[in-house]
């Protein structure tokens, strides 16, 4: 099941280290503003990678490794500016960022594992074509009053 998905296993700990360990260290004018945005982003990590695993179809769960991948990147940037601004010591955010740096691989892995053992046959559409067609892209010149 999902909790044995080691990808997710990673982003739950990563989220949970950032809960645990650097938002209660945040200064009190950031304990609204970036406390809420990296507490959300950090979790949008596990729960996008847990959604996409949750769908039927391979496209799916790749989708929302895409949207839980950019979500990684924005914990990323997050933690970059904590570090700019002096709220995380150079080695805790070396920390974080081997940590976020093997979920980001991880993140790709899974992608390319779920993209190679697509089922085809099986995906919404497959066996059906499409019979060509011309579309018109701007009205007709002819047709405006």
């Amino acid at each position: 099941g999902l909790t044995s998905l080691k990808v997710w296993q990673k982003s739950i700990e990563l989220a949970e280290k950032i809960h645990k360990d650097f938002i209660p260290t945040l200064p009190k004018e950031e304990k609204w503003a970036l406390s809420n945005q990296i507490r959300r982003s950090s979790q949008s990590i596990g729960a996008n990678i847990a959604e996409g695993y949750g769908r039927y179809y391979y496209q799916e769960g790749v989708r929302f490794c895409y949207i839980a991948r950019g979500s990684l990147e924005e914990t990323y940037s997050h933690l970059h500016f904590a570090r700019k601004m002096e709220y995380l010591t150079a080695e805790d955010f070396s920390s974080y960022a081997d940590l976020i740096e093997e979920i980001r691989r991880m993140i790709s892995g899974y992608i390319a594992y779920l993209k190679k053992v697509k089922t085809g046959k099986d995906e919404p559409g497959s066996g059906i074509f499409e019979t060509p067609a011309e579309y018109i892209l701007e009205p007709d010149e002819k047709e405006e009053t």
